[in-house]
């Protein structure tokens, strides 16, 4: 290669990055033109995280209301604060002494850990559980202790319509029963109970306990189902999980779990009184944020790789599976876009990351509002995913 080769092809290498910059800038530019957004409102941001810098921005920093997206917030706090080897406890004790006929001269104990995942499986190891004991018959009750959680059973700002689940740290096939479900379960074991009266508590019992049986769930097993399938029900166990570490009473409220989240906005350059978190899974219609708060978290999580990693994971894969699994398959954005998807009516968000031609990370949020028609948004995003990619 000669010398004025080499010229060349380092003042090309030297000015590519600025090429792509401006082809897709102009390929952004030409999508915020779509007739979509004469009678909508989006906010847009690109950043290339290798690089660290700023590629695209429009309205980027008015509030929109996130929908599922606020999972990403959830999720990153979670990670950052609780750690990825925290686990979801649920605790089973029993009060008084067991006789040498097996009776049980108290009662059984049980502290509910809000965990959703918890099924008939997990409900029959604690059965044998107290069988393998030496317990036959109950003298006492069962004492359930929910005090992971206030006695609300919905989030602020849900609509009453919407069919979401209740929500209780006593969880059992993922409806507030499990007290019932326990009972039964011990009766298919061969133990009775006397009393059939339930008691809610928020305190242990001034007697002796002890510990029969735990049922331990790693966050990142409900961490992948909040994401990869959007679970709402997840996702407020992980919201409750924080709130409960920054509780400092019984009975944590969603006060609790969004002055965790702002204990994380904090961190990433601004001001929690900016916006409004009200619950975990992005259901609540006084959720607002910005696009650039989000781009914001999604930059301290890449610089972070014990968070980025496992937050990576958990995101749906275009064209692969989750949420994304029947979007942009064909084309450039396919298995190269990592994303949390949301929807509310009105609300059509998209946020995560994309793998760029040069192979850099970008992190990207797209949030369109005032959207009547989501297939109409979704394939919109699609399109601005493929210019990231392509």
């Amino acid at each position: 290669m000669t010398h004025i080769s080499r010229f060349f092809l380092l003042i090309t290498l030297l000015f590519l990055p600025l090429r792509l910059s401006a082809s897709l800038t102009h390929r952004l530019d030409t999508l915020l033109a779509d007739t979509l957004l004469a009678h909508s409102e989006v906010g847009l941001i690109v950043y290339d995280l290798d690089d660290d810098t700023l590629l695209y921005s429009y309205q980027a920093d008015k509030l929109y209301r996130p929908a599922s997206i606020q999972k990403v917030m959830t999720a990153v706090t979670a990670l950052e604060e609780l750690g990825s080897d925290h686990s979801f406890n649920i605790t089973l004790y029993h009060t008084g002494a067991i006789t040498p006929d097996s009776l049980l001269k108290g009662s059984l104990y049980v502290v509910g850990g809000f965990d959703p995942l918890l099924n008939h499986l997990d409900m029959e190891a604690f059965a044998q559980a107290v069988a393998q004991s030496g317990i036959r018959h109950i003298e006492g009750g069962i004492i359930g202790n929910a005090a992971l959680k206030d006695s609300l059973k919905w989030g602020s700002g849900w609509c009453w319509d919407d069919g979401m689940p209740i929500l209780t740290p006593l969880l059992s096939e993922r409806t507030d029963s499990f007290l019932v479900h326990l009972r039964r379960a011990l009766l298919v074991q061969g133990v009775t109970v006397t009393d059939t009266t339930d008691t809610l508590v928020a305190q242990a019992p001034d007697s002796v306990i002890t510990q029969i049986a735990v049922c331990r769930r790693p966050l990142t097993q409900i961490m992948d189902r909040m994401m990869k399938k959007s679970d709402n029900l997840h996702a407020e166990a992980v919201f409750y999980q924080l709130a409960a570490a920054y509780a400092d009473q019984p009975y944590a409220t969603a006060r609790d779990g969004a002055r965790m989240i702002g204990r994380l906005i904090r961190r990433v350059g601004h001001q929690p009184t900016r916006y409004s978190m009200a619950d975990g899974s992005g259901v609540s219609l006084y959720n607002y944020l910005s696009p650039r708060l989000m781009a914001d978290v999604l930059r301290h999580a890449y610089r972070h790789p014990a968070i980025y990693r496992h937050l990576k994971q958990a995101l749906p894969v275009a064209g692969i599976d989750g949420t994304l699994k029947n979007r942009m398959k064909k084309t450039p954005a396919y298995r190269r876009v990592f994303a949390k998807t949301g929807t509310l009516t009105g609300v059509t968000s998209l946020a995560g990351y994309a793998i760029a031609p040069n192979g850099h990370t970008r992190a990207f949020v797209i949030i369109n509002q005032n959207i009547l028609t989501p297939r109409l948004a979704r394939a919109w995003q699609d399109k601005v995913c493929s210019a990231l990619c392509q």
